[in-house]
């Protein structure tokens, strides 16, 4: 072998070499050396690698393309997209769906839907969940295959739990001569959604464009239908590159009105809770829109009676005098009557008083799978309206202040007098709490959310974040009442839902000026990191508040249980659960992809300006991210 001056081998003696060795590799004679080494050679770009051919870089074995159209079915699809309105199509790019892409893109100008790159599926599901909370309707979402959507599978299950409508469509080849090699028959199957059917409310699979037509709006009617939930059409690879060759017509998309419970139950219903001594009201997962925010108003103050909001969804003010979620044990404790609104789990809502009765308005029970167990204990009520709440509430209330007389709504009076005094009895107690570890460092939850609100309580703001493990603060200290202050958790409890969730939350508040503000857990930032890039890429602002206690802390806490159960200490709870060694750095992650970044903070005293700051930057279109040390809780 030729070697330089220098000693290294030079371009022209390894290509020499390296023919000599293939060929001594194969039992066919190698061709003559002039013709291995003059044979023609993709050119190098720019001095790189040379160019390697997607066949070969696969293994994929060359088949030729199809026929090229400037019609194929992929641009129909994205028509009838574009009549049922969608604003965003999420996704990680995949050849599966490459026509689909590819339509968008240019028959479609990449806009309703717009094309937003994820880094992974399951960032991409979110991303819809989130949205559809603060808009909704459904985004679109587009996976690729069996890998794709084992990807996607976890944020498919939350959005289920959660009962959120989430579109996703699946790029599949069926057609086995169609697979390119090695690749395409790993990523393709015969039943695409087996793997989530008993998660999704519906699949199909079109097998012609009219099929699809129809399928799509079925699939769209079905997801906006309460319980609203994830649904799924298969798209294949052939159908969406083949040249339109027929007539075709976009559906006419008429969603269905949700269920109302039956007016004798409604009159039953109210003639309970005007009867009652010591109602409750109990919020699940009740408003979808801002109508069922203003319904459960109407309705607490016709009855004055107390509401518990169990913070699935922003269903009633935080600065209500009847809200007392913060005292929902006294509360239930004397509850002669308790109406429960789309409540999932209604056997921990218990009173103390043998003959209470249970009302239960909820779509839940229009729809039930088999396998998942997300349906909670069986709700043993008195009362059941297999109907929608918020559709059921005006109707409600209409019969509660017809039967409502004048001496009934005196004591009704007396009753929300009493209760307005216990609600800021517990608010007094409430902030003194928050003042505990005013100082420390790590910052205490509390504190971060006053200094939060300070920065915030001025603007058109939207919390997206699930707060279950900063102690709730913002619910107790901010001043919520508008149905997007708060979109609630991920229904499923599924690690990896809270960022790109909230990216996708900010995409929807986006158009209306709104300040997005996420609460980051950092055990579930480091399952999806990569929703920060999305954000930073398509310019979505949003601020996140990196809640780092360096610690998986609720499994922490569950080994510190079970250790003590077993009579073994607590000493070495922190293993595998803490994240330490190294530390985590998350506002260098964040300045990685383009996002400011600041932190960590550890001295309440920076947290101020330091969120000012971000804020700064989020009012210009950009997202920003604070990290700042906190305690456990």
């Amino acid at each position: 072998m030729a070697k330089s001056k220098t000693g290294s081998v030079n371009r022209r003696g390894f290509l020499k070499s390296a023919g000599v060795t293939a060929a001594a590799l194969v039992a066919n004679p190698a061709p003559p050396a002039s013709a291995a080494t003059e044979a023609p050679q993709e050119p190098a770009r720019n001095g790189t690698a040379p160019v390697v051919t997607r066949d070969a870089e696969t293994g994929r074995a060359p088949i030729a393309e199809a026929i090229g159209t400037d019609r194929p079915g992929s641009d129909f699809m994205v028509d009838v997209f574009k009549s049922m309105d969608f604003e965003f199509l999420c996704s990680n790019p995949a050849n599966s769906f490459r026509s689909l892409h590819e339509s968008i893109i240019n028959h479609g100008g990449n806009k309703s839907p717009e094309f937003i790159t994820c880094n992974h599926e399951e960032i991409a599901v979110a991303m819809a969940h989130g949205y559809a909370k603060i808009e909704g309707k459904p985004a679109l979402v587009a996976v690729h295959g069996t890998v794709g959507l084992q990807h996607a599978s976890m944020a498919i299950y939350d959005a289920f739990c959660d009962r959120v409508p989430v579109y996703i469509v699946l790029g599949n080849i069926l057609d086995a001569s169609r697979r390119r090699g090695v690749v395409d028959w790993a990523h393709s199957v015969q039943d695409a959604t087996a793997m989530v059917r008993e998660f999704v409310k519906w699949d199909d699979v079109p097998m012609s464009l009219p099929h699809f037509a129809e399928s799509a709006a079925r699939a769209y009617k079905i997801a906006m239908t309460p319980p609203m939930m994830p649904v799924a059409l298969v798209l294949d690879k052939d159908l969406q590159e083949r040249p339109i060759t027929e007539t075709l017509r976009l559906p006419k998309l008429t969603t269905a009105m949700p269920p109302q419970g039956d007016q004798g139950s409604v009159n039953e219903a109210a003639r309970m809770l005007v009867a009652a001594e010591s109602p409750v009201i109990v919020a699940g997962r009740l408003a979808r829109t801002p109508a069922g925010l203003a319904h459960l108003i109407e309705l607490a103050e016709a009855l004055q009676a107390p509401v518990i909001d169990q913070k699935e969804r922003m269903n009633f003010p935080t600065h209500h005098t009847l809200n007392h979620t913060e005292r929902t044990r006294p509360i239930l404790t004397d509850a002669d009557v308790i109406l429960g609104l789309e409540v999932t789990d209604f056997s921990g809502m218990r009173s103390n008083r043998p003959a209470a009765k249970r009302i239960s308005i909820t779509a839940n029970d229009l729809y039930t799978k088999n396998n998942y167990q997300d349906v909670q204990r069986y709700a043993e009520v008195d009362l059941a309206m297999a109907a929608d709440a918020e559709a059921t509430l005006p109707a409600l209330v209409e019969a509660v202040r017809r039967l409502t007389t004048a001496d009934r709504k005196r004591y009704f009076q007396d009753r929300g007098s009493k209760l307005a005094t216990s609600f800021q009895q517990a608010q007094e107690t409430m902030r003194e709490a928050a003042t505990y570890g005013w100082d420390a460092s790590p910052i205490s939850t509390a504190r971060v959310s006053a200094e939060l609100w300070q920065q915030i309580k001025t603007e058109d703001w939207s919390l997206v974040a699930d707060v279950i493990f900063f102690s709730n603060w913002p619910l107790r200290l901010w001043k919520m009442d508008k149905h997007y202050h708060y979109i609630g958790g991920p229904g499923g409890f599924g690690v990896g839902y809270g960022l790109p969730a909230a990216v996708g939350a900010a995409a929807a508040n986006k158009k209306h000026g709104r300040l997005t503000v996420n609460i980051q857990n950092d055990g579930d930032f480091m399952f999806a990191p990569g929703s920060l890039w999305t954000a930073a890429h398509h310019r979505i602002p949003l601020l996140t508040i990196m809640h780092n206690n360096r610690a998986y802390h609720q499994e922490v806490m569950e080994v510190q249980r079970i250790a003590l159960q077993h009579n073994r200490g607590i000493t070495h709870a922190d293993i595998g659960n803490k994240l330490i060694n190294p530390e985590i750095d998350y506002a260098k992650m964040a300045q990685s992809m383009g996002v400011h970044g600041e932190g960590p903070i550890s001295n309440p005293k920076d947290l101020g300006p330091a969120i000012k700051r971000a804020i700064e930057v989020v009012k210009r279109g950009e997202p920003a991210l604070v990290d700042v040390l906190t305690q456990p809780r």
